[in-house]
């Protein structure tokens, strides 16, 4: 399955658009290397995502190409978030 595909299914970013502008951002890693939308991930791959002020790093645990909104996060498993002072914050 594409990266851009996974994110938007697994519900980790709600357009399909947007994760594949997110990917050639260079804002996506596979396995501690640069990522591209169309690049394939597996079962058992680490995603690095940096989006807005946001770092979180997870495994996949489930490929599946339709799944329901409430059993979406069980297609991946978060092993670090964190979220970076956002301007809001700094007032």
């Amino acid at each position: 399955m594409r990266i851009d595909k996974f994110l938007k299914i697994s519900r980790i970013i709600k357009r399909r658009t947007v994760a594949k502008d997110v990917c050639e951002a260079g804002r996506v890693t596979l396995n501690g290397r640069p990522a591209k939308a169309g690049s394939e991930v597996k079962v058992s791959d680490i995603l690095r995502l940096s989006y807005g002020n946001r770092q979180i790093e997870f495994e996949i645990l489930l490929l599946a190409d339709n799944i329901r909104a409430d059993q979406a996060s069980t297609m991946y498993r978060i092993l670090s978030e964190t979220k970076g002072p956002s301007l809001i914050d700094e007032l």
